[in-house]
């Protein structure tokens, strides 16, 4: 089979295409033929260190979201059979070798593919929609009548947590470029921010969540449109620019979160798609043997949505 490869860390020409043994699956585990593999800023962030931060280093194959056609199942697996289609985002932050032809992965890391989507667009799915339905569910408790705040919100993450917030009755703000303000209209953005000609901590006001997906000096400056007993909830790791402290003292709460496999949300997810209230982005479309270009054009920070390697 084909799987992209890198053995050392460095800029997207370490990415190779190389011929490689299919997997086998193991007990609980379905193997499956990769029909589209979603990019995400976790695959070239890794590719530029080298190393996973569960401490498997290269060679290794890059990619995470999964979208494609169940070929065998191994012993005690019975959610699938095998001609299944299915999405997944598996055993993230484990490598999971999405950019091949096959994959091999626990079966319930993977749920049946969204009917109306083809395997282009839900390979745009899993860890974007994972994390937003993560953060402003699972964390946040997302209600009725809130106030979301959602940075980047034209991105991978935020143009998904735009969505997820109005499914759960939420009054959504947005910042992003003017250009993507009539996109995230179409998504049921309420109000919008250009962040390139406003300061969001000066105009928006009296939220109940906050989602960032920016760090460094976003995380204190969100604090500041937060009401009292307010969430802060960031998806990138923490460090010493974290507010924690800033954020006690001002009655609200900050918190970091780490997406994770998770079957219960995949269905869910799905069932959004289904029902029309939640659409897949996909900036541009790749075939594999360009995942290096797939890398570079993702790293420019100028893509709407998601970018996809066609794989099959």
């Amino acid at each position: 089979m084909r799987a992209v490869v890198q053995h050392r860390p460095g800029g997207p020409d370490v990415l190779r295409l190389v011929e490689t043994l299919r997997p086998v699956p193991g007990p609980t585990e379905v193997l499956v033929r990769v029909h589209a593999a979603g990019v995400n800023p976790a695959d070239w962030k890794i590719r530029s260190r080298g190393v996973f931060s569960t401490g498997a280093r290269t060679p290794f194959t890059p990619g995470f979201d999964v979208s494609g056609v169940v070929e065998a199942v191994g012993p005690g697996v019975t959610v699938f059979r095998p001609g299944d289609e299915v999405f997944g985002m598996p055993r993230f932050p484990h490598p999971a070798g999405a950019y091949a032809d096959y994959v091999t992965a626990p079966a319930r890391h993977f749920a049946h593919r969204p009917r109306r989507l083809d395997h282009v667009h839900t390979a745009a799915v899993p860890l974007a929609a994972l994390t937003a339905w993560q953060a402003l569910v699972d964390t946040a408790d997302v209600r009725p009548g809130q106030r979301v705040l959602v940075h980047a919100a034209a991105g991978g993450v935020g143009h998904f947590a735009v969505q997820i917030a109005k499914s759960r009755g939420a009054h959504v703000i947005g910042t992003a470029r003017a250009a993507n303000h009539a996109f995230l209209r179409t998504l049921g953005a309420d109000e919008l921010v250009d962040h390139t000609r406003q300061d969001f901590a000066e105009t928006v006001r009296d939220v109940d969540v906050v989602l960032d997906t920016i760090g460094g000096g976003y995380w204190a400056r969100s604090l500041r449109t937060l009401r009292p007993g307010g969430t802060l909830v960031s998806v990138l790791p923490l460090d010493e620019t974290f507010p924690a402290e800033q954020a006690r003292a001002a009655g609200v709460h900050a918190l970091f979160v780490l997406v994770e496999p998770d079957l219960a949300g995949l269905r869910a997810i799905a069932g959004l798609i289904d029902d029309g209230r939640l659409r897949a982005e996909v900036a541009a479309v790749l075939p594999l043997a360009e995942a290096a270009a797939a890398h570079e054009l993702g790293e420019s920070g100028r893509t709407r949505g998601k970018i996809v390697l066609s794989v099959a």
